[in-house]
């Protein structure tokens, strides 16, 4: 095996391990001398690749690390281009940003690829300026599991306050959904982000609940998985975010 193949195949066995792997595991796996994987260890360290630990201990990768583009094929970082450029759809305004610098991260390796034109149309954008707001709020929330307190208007402009634990976001092209768990209606609902008026993320957590509630939610949407693509809500995303006035 080439020195180069080796290097990658060695941190996939590190990214896919959830222990510390030992140098004479990697080798048996790899088929090498365990001398041979200490140079290779030592190797992507000096490359600051986030290798943990020590001989007789085992080795693991620091979470959050990925491969660069350089290591996917000409259709997969077609495919990062275009999925990226349609996150301007979405209206998350953050999420946009974090795909312009992957974008540009993209260009810096590959150069440039004008022939792939996404339209940006879609959801309303979360600006400040229109008082709307961010998605990146709600997504922050969901992930720290974190109760909200949001004021919104349904279709008839009715507004009301209510204390919800936020679960998902649903994107659609042309809308936003928060799907979440309404303390006032004592059931889930969903909310279109952009009848949001008022958002406050308060300092009660709801951690020990949520992955209950998220499971029921999906189980309620007749969906295998949150990751899922809400197909079940396409026909009904209007009529389902004006629901939660009732």
């Amino acid at each position: 095996m080439r020195r180069t193949s080796r290097l990658f195949e060695l941190i996939q066995i590190l990214r896919a391990a959830t222990r510390p792997m030992t140098a004479d595991e990697m080798a048996q796996k790899l088929e090498v001398s365990v001398r041979t994987i200490y140079r290779d260890i030592a190797a992507l360290q000096a490359m600051r690749t986030p290798i943990e630990g020590e001989s007789g201990v085992g080795y693991v990768l620091r979470r959050g690390y990925d491969l660069p583009p350089l290591n996917f094929d000409l259709e997969e970082i077609e495919a990062l281009r275009v999925g990226l450029s349609m996150l301007a759809r979405t209206g998350d305004s953050a999420l946009n940003r974090a795909a312009i610098r992957i974008c540009e991260k993209i260009e810096d390796l590959h150069g440039p690829a004008d022939w792939l034109v996404v339209s940006p149309h879609g959801a309303p954008r979360d600006d400040a300026c229109w008082d709307s707001v961010p998605i990146s709020v709600l997504r922050d929330a969901i992930r720290s599991a974190q109760k909200l307190e949001i004021t919104y208007r349904n279709l008839a402009e009715v507004e009301t306050v209510r204390t919800v634990r936020p679960l998902a976001l649903v994107y659609y092209q042309d809308c936003v959904l928060l799907a979440a768990w309404c303390e006032l209606r004592k059931g889930f609902r969903h909310f279109r982000t952009d009848r949001l008026w008022g958002c406050t993320t308060l300092d009660v957590s709801f951690a020990a609940d949520a992955p209950t509630l998220r499971s029921l939610w999906a189980e309620q949407e007749d969906l295998e998985d949150t990751g899922k693509t809400l197909t079940t809500w396409t026909e009904g995303a209007t009529k389902d975010a004006s629901v939660t006035s009732h």
